[in-house]
């Protein structure tokens, strides 16, 4: 064999026999094997396959080869050969070496013999595609030859009249399309006709809907010069529909028609203009009930005047009604006291509360027949008004959106309009807590009080018109300089002014710090408290001020007219219920989160709600014809559930799920409790004995519940701002098997402190906004970091495998954790922080310690607990004490289901 195949069979078996497809020059060198000059070699491989060997000794041999044979440089064997012999020539060593190379030739050669015969069935395999890829080849070309001269053949002919034919062809098919366009246009010029028809049937959805079709085909054929025109005739018509539209709108006002009024509606649907159809409903409902009363009222009017007299037709209706002889109240006084507003209503009670006092003074006796027809007619009065009241306050609340009512920092409710009654008596009959001491303990008549000079009848207060409310403020300030000096630094030594200071009264115990506040120690309270962009002003919006302004006149009835005190309190009582249910039904319910246990609120806030639920809220659509009539006055008395205004978006995690508007809402109701409690004082002195315990239940069951409302409505803001689902892959990804104690914290610590550093910068931004209070604050960090706690238990839980090292890592995960939150946040302690330490700790219990500790924490899942005994336990217990725990857990879990 010659040197040269020797290389090649060497080469062979160092890198591999290819495969045929990936080089023809090894398929030149195998195909040699096959010629004829070849078959002497070939015979020998099979001949050197066939002898008797044994594998591994040829092996051996091959291992024996040096490297350098196996080179594909140009490599000379016989010069290496040579160059290695000594200079002192030795036959016995030259044989003996000739006879290694030649059994290390024959290894090589049975190799690659093997190699060779192993290949061939590919090789012939892969030639047979090569042929049949040539033979396909040369069909391929016949078959591109015979369609070149049939191409040929059809351009040569090709005549002329051919092409004519598919000219004409092709002018037929554009007049086609010029027919169709004349008759749409044909059809566009009648149009006008068949819209005044419809018009005059009064179908105006038809109309709008054919005017709309008809200006989208005049745009298409818009290229015609006698469609311009049209399409601005077209525009004219739908503005005439319009006209008309609305003129249909006003006839609803005092003829209402559902198919009318349905055909109407469609119509303006069609415009896209429904917005527009309420506005000008309400306004023509507006001016027609304008005008009905306006006749009503001039009627009486000329009809009190005794003569025919034009001139009160040429009046305002607000002079008009000024104009109503006091004769015409005085009738209706017995029979529809519902005519007066309210503050006239006041006034008059007033009036005749006093003239019963001046008779009964003066009679010595009371007319308690007169007391109780006032008494009756002031009842249903007020439960008329209440009732309107509360569909207003319903409205409002859905309207409402939730921004800050700028007022200042030092507002109190007394500087309203409604609650100067409470400043100064306007009648005798104020409540006895509010008189002087010295007149408390005697009691002094009218006639004592006025004998001197006076007069019991004159209004002791200045007119409402004349009085003047200082009570808003321009971005939480009341002034521009206030707003300068609350962000100036200070020297240690200096004092805070009181409008920053009252950020920092203590909000759990109501006491102002001792010493005054440096600058230090407002860089230090940054952490937790966002009130230092604005200045503590109260937090309230429109709505809650219209209930504080309603609250107001409603003592206003209570305190000159004592005897339907209870039925006002009532009311008054109805008014915090339903902003409290409607600040809970906006932001609190979320079924979701509360059956996870943490955000549930307490039962004493879940029993006030289901009280008011039961007892004020109408949750049915429509009432039903079959109920019977108490059923249906029952449903008078109730209010339907508000409805979330549609422009409040709670939904966005940049403006955290709506905390800005959870937290206006929230403490504008926390600061409508507060009112309440300071009125508390005031309604008891004029609540009647037997009555008492309502109001006392009222401020203990309802009114001391509206703080309560905190951890529910923001608990939905925590268990969206972090990600804990994310956590828990993170977690999930962590071998807690390993075998050394890790020096280097987990990268979901990182992670879950990235989400704390954005929730922290996203409270920063919504500050800026809305004061976030320092209970409030607390509380969004409180549920934020026990969520986080007993998420990263659960991530423990979820553990299939951990070692002591593993729970030792755990504990260096949860520590650098708790270090680098403390530096977000001064929350003290961190909340659930004993919750995790102590399922970590669990792991190095004993077996009975272990089966007390599982009777004693109940406050862990039963996944938590079995994972505990599983994973975390079953490298130090038998299997026996094993079942032993998981059946101590199971008792545990079976009162549960």
């Amino acid at each position: 064999m010659t040197i040269v195949f020797r290389i090649y069979a060497l080469f062979i078996l160092k890198q591999g026999l290819k495969s045929p497809p990936e080089s023809l020059g090894d398929l030149g060198a195998i195909e040699s094997l096959r010629v004829p000059g070849k078959v002497l070699i070939y015979e020998e491989f099979r001949e050197l396959r066939e002898q008797p060997s044994d594998p591994q000794a040829e092996q051996e041999l091959i291992n024996s080869i040096e490297q350098v044979y196996f080179s594909t440089d140009s490599f000379d064997i016989v010069k290496y050969e040579l160059e290695k012999l000594p200079s002192v020539l030795n036959l016995q060593e030259l044989e003996e070496y000739r006879d290694k190379l030649k059994q290390q030739q024959a290894a090589v050669s049975k190799k690659v013999a093997d190699l060779i015969l192993e290949k061939q069935p590919a090789y012939v395999k892969e030639l047979e595609r090569v042929t049949s890829l040539q033979t396909g080849l040369q069909l391929a070309a016949v078959i591109c030859t015979n369609g070149r001269r049939h191409l040929n053949i059809a351009k040569e002919g090709f005549t002329q009249a051919s092409l004519g034919l598919l000219a004409n062809q092709r002018k037929r098919q554009l007049l086609i399309g010029l027919l169709k366009s004349l008759r749409t246009i044909k059809t566009l010029q009648r149009t006008d006709v068949r819209l005044s028809e419809m018009l005059e049937e009064e179908d105006y959805p038809g109309a709008i809907q054919l005017c709309l079709e008809c200006q989208k085909a005049a745009s298409t054929f818009k290229h015609y010069s006698c469609i311009s025109e049209l399409n601005s005739k077209l525009q004219d018509t739908l503005e005439q529909i319009e006209e008309q539209l609305d003129v249909a709108l006003s006839k609803i006002c005092k003829n209402f028609d559902i198919n009318h009024y349905t055909k109407v509606q469609q119509a303006y649907r069609l415009l896209g203009k429904t917005q527009t159809a309420m506005d000008q409903l309400h306004m023509h409902f507006t001016q027609a009930i304008h005008n009905t009363v306006f006749q009503v009222v001039l009627g009486y009017v000329e009809l009190c005047a005794g003569n025919t007299d034009t001139k009160f037709q040429k009046l305002q209706y607000k002079d008009l009604c000024t104009d109503v002889q006091l004769k015409v109240k005085t009738y209706l006084l017995g029979t529809d006291l519902s005519i007066f507003k309210y503050d006239d209503f006041i006034f008059v009670l007033d009036i005749i509360s006093r003239l019963m006092q001046v008779g009964e003074e003066f009679c010595g006796s009371k007319s308690e027949v007169l007391q109780e027809s006032i008494r009756k007619q002031s009842v249903n009065y007020f439960k008329n008004y209440h009732r309107t009241r509360l569909d207003e306050l319903r409205m409002f609340l859905e309207n409402e959106t939730w921004e800050l009512c700028p007022v200042k920092s030092n507002f109190s409710i007394l500087q309203l309009h409604e609650f100067k009654f409470m400043e100064q008596s306007r009648s005798p009959s104020v409540s006895p807590s509010k008189q002087p001491a010295s007149t408390s303990s005697k009691t002094v008549t009218l006639f004592e009080q006025y004998c001197s000079g006076g007069n019991p009848f004159e209004i002791q207060a200045n007119h409402k018109d004349e009085e003047t409310e200082d009570v808003l403020a321009s971005n939480g300030y009341e002034s521009d300089e206030q707003e300068k000096s609350a962000y100036q630094e200070y020297d240690s030594d200096s004092d805070v002014p009181e409008e920053l200071k009252r950020d920092y009264v203590d909000e759990q115990t109501g006491d102002a710090p001792v010493k005054s506040i440096s600058r230090e120690t407002l860089k230090s309270r940054k952490k937790s408290d966002y009130s230092l962009n604005k200045v503590n002003a109260p937090i309230l919006t429109n709505t809650t001020l219209n209930v504080i302004r309603l609250v107001g006149k409603y003592m206003q009835m209570m305190n000159i007219l004592k005897p339907i005190a209870f039925d006002v309190i009532h009311f008054m009582s109805q008014l915090f219920d339903y902003y409290l249910y409607a600040i809970y039904t906006f932001f609190g319910r979320n079924d979701s989160l509360e059956s996870t246990g943490l955000g549930l609120s307490s039962s004493r806030l879940r029993t006030t709600l289901n009280r008011i639920q039961e007892s004020l809220i109408d949750l049915e659509v429509s009432a039903d014809p079959t109920a019977t009539l108490t059923a249906a006055e029952e449903r008078k008395e109730k209010v339907p559930s508000p409805h979330l205004s549609h422009l409040v978006v709670l939904t966005s995690g940049d403006t955290l799920y709506g905390l800005a508007e959870r937290v206006v809402a929230t403490e504008s109701l926390v600061f409508l409790a507060e009112q309440f409690e300071f009125l508390q004082p005031h309604l008891d002195a004029v609540m009647p004995a037997v009555k008492k315990p309502f109001l006392q239940q009222f401020y203990s069951q309802t009114v001391s519940t509206a703080s309560e409302l905190r951890k529910p409505i923001y608990w939905i803001v925590a268990g969206k701002a972090i990600d804990y689902e994310q956590m828990l892959l993170l977690m999930a990804n962590v071998k807690w098997d390993v075998k050394e104690i890790m020096s280097q914290h987990n990268i979901y610590v990182d992670a879950l402190l990235k989400e704390f550093e954005q929730f922290n910068r996203k409270l920063n931004d919504v500050s800026k906004r809305v004061r976030i209070p320092l209970p409030v604050s607390n509380i969004l960090w409180e549920h934020c970091i026990r969520l986080a706690n007993r998420t990263i238990v659960e991530g423990y839980a979820n553990v299939k495998k951990c070692s002591n090292e593993g729970r030792a890592l755990m504990q260096l995960d949860f520590q650098q954790f708790l270090m680098k939150l403390e530096k977000l946040t001064d929350i003290r302690p961190i909340p659930d922080k004993e919750f995790v330490e102590t399922y970590i700790k669990a792991y190095y219990l004993t077996e009975n310690d272990m089966e007390r500790w599982i009777k004693e924490h109940r406050e862990y899942s039963t996944k938590q607990l079995t994972n505990l005994v599983n994973v975390c336990l079953g490298s130090h217990i038998n299997k026996k004490a094993r079942q032993k725990l998981l059946a101590a857990i199971d008792d545990i879990d079976r009162p549960k289901r």
